[in-house]
């Protein structure tokens, strides 16, 4: 590693450095023992113009987008008051995950628009340069943002990101990446080029307990791990195995999302979904962050794998956060903050959208909680020694066959009962590996959760008992 002449010691530019991501990447450490989604394992298989894009533009080029979605229709007036809905329609064609991943034409957040790069570390507070000279404190917290950094680093991921927020406020705590195998490429957390896979089936329970589905209402189905052919919808006596909907979130049972929304979802309720969790809608964020592409299409086929997870949905790692950020926060939308606001007043929990009803927010964590307890991150968050109480979460999981890409992701909060942390983790892999995203997300819940205590109780010393 070579710097160029400064008047500072390298002591001092470490923690900057480790802050901020634009250096090469550190030695390695050693890859432990394999785990579900844990350490160690071998795997089977600029918010620019050109990449995924951030404006819906005029509803004429939206009524053809929908066209596009809907499956070749003409635009009508039917398509364009669709399209005038805000995320009914994708603002732009949707990318094929199977024949031309986004993944592999993204470049590099320019350096105007990457605040994190602009950084510096002032009086343990990470500040950025406005025109004129102005400074403003970001919401980052340096310790964080360096830690998460550097474990991405320490195990090369080819491309991975984590984010962390507290989610009653939106306050952004943490936006680490690091690529390996592009280590000039900036900008991950804000990026909508990964495929949104499981996590998509917060979506589709969301819209199942609409639909009245309860966390307990049980399916059977059989087969269906790794894709869903048409046989799957239907009841078989080769049913041999039922989960609740709840179980079916933790193990990430995909026959049975897929059977569900052949059931009980139509084409419109699960868009309308999708678009209340903010999927096809710009959000508001300081660093230019890519919109969430979602095609829902009509066929029912096609709907069912996407309810089940398997459509060309995309999700960047801010989204992923705010998404899980939804159910801690009773149902509520939050938009993210990344600038501290100025004066001496504490940043108080603000009220949001609605996007669930609280007691539908409250059913969703309970199947959120399962992934944990009894599901697909279960021997991820018992490690001994990394341990993190009272979490829930949803991982997700991809591969791309040509040139081989696994994508996993975990997004989540905790504590369940009085959240605050929300994180959304992803990496992606080459066919050999040594960490994936649920082992990520649970290392940023755990190291957020420390740099973010509970509030102290303050409760009246016992001599005061009586006492006006």
């Amino acid at each position: 590693m070579r710097f160029h002449r400064r008047l500072l010691s390298a002591a001092a530019l470490l923690p900057l450095v480790l802050v901020i991501g634009a250096t090469e990447p550190e030695q390695p450490a050693s890859a432990g023992v394999s785990g579900d989604g844990g350490v160690g394992a071998s795997a089977p298989g600029t918010a620019s113009q050109d990449t995924v894009q951030t404006d819906a533009g005029p509803s004429g080029s939206a009524a053809v987008s929908a066209a596009a979605v809907l499956g070749g229709e003409s635009p009508d007036g039917g398509l364009a008051a669709l399209a005038a809905e805000p995320g009914m329609v994708p603002p732009a064609p949707v990318p094929s995950r199977a024949k031309a991943p986004p993944i592999a034409k993204v470049k590099p957040l320019p350096r105007s628009a990457d605040l994190m790069a602009r950084a510096t570390l002032e009086g343990g507070k990470l500040v950025v340069k406005e025109k004129g000279g102005k400074k403003t404190q970001l919401t980052i917290d340096p310790v964080l943002q360096a830690s998460l950094t550097q474990i991405l680093r320490n195990y090369e991921t080819p491309y991975g990101a984590a984010v962390v927020l507290e989610p009653s406020t939106g306050r952004v705590l943490a936006l680490a990446e690091h690529s390996a195998a592009r280590p000039e490429l900036r900008g991950l957390p804000v990026r909508a080029v990964f495929p949104a896979a499981s996590v998509f089936k917060i979506v589709t329970g969301s819209a199942l307990l609409e639909a009245g589905v309860t966390p307990e209402t049980e399916e059977c189905f059989h087969g269906g791990k790794r894709r869903i052919s048409e046989k799957h919808l239907q009841d078989s006596e080769r049913d041999g195995a039922c989960y609740s909907l709840a179980l079916a979130m933790g193990k990430s049972a995909n026959v049975i999302f897929a059977k569900l929304t052949n059931k009980h979802l139509t084409v419109d309720a699960l868009r309308r979904m999708a678009a209340r969790f903010r999927f096809n809608r710009e959000i508001e964020f300081p660093v230019p962050t890519d919109v969430s592409l979602a095609a829902i299409p009509e066929e029912p086929f096609s709907l069912a794998n996407t309810g089940a997870g398997f459509g060309d949905v995309y999700l960047s790692p801010l989204h992923g956060a705010l998404v899980a950020a939804v159910a801690a926060n009773e149902g509520r939308w939050v938009d993210p903050l990344l600038f501290e606001p100025e004066g001496p007043a504490p940043l108080l929990p603000v009220e949001g959208e609605p996007v669930l009803s609280p007691e539908a927010a409250k059913a969703l964590t309970v199947m959120l909680e399962e992934t944990v307890t009894h599901g697909t991150a279960r021997a991820v968050f018992r490690e001994r020694g990394f341990r993190v109480d009272d979490a829930v979460g949803k991982t997700g999981s991809l591969a791309d066959r040509e040139p081989f890409r696994d994508y996993s992701w975990f997004v989540g909060f905790a504590p369940k009962d009085n959240p605050r942390v929300a994180v959304a983790a992803i990496i992606v892999n080459d066919p050999k590996w040594r960490i994936r995203g649920t082992w990520l997300g649970r290392e940023a819940l755990r190291l957020g959760l420390e740099r973010l205590p509970a509030p102290v109780e303050m409760t009246a010393p016992a001599s005061a008992a009586g006492k006006h």
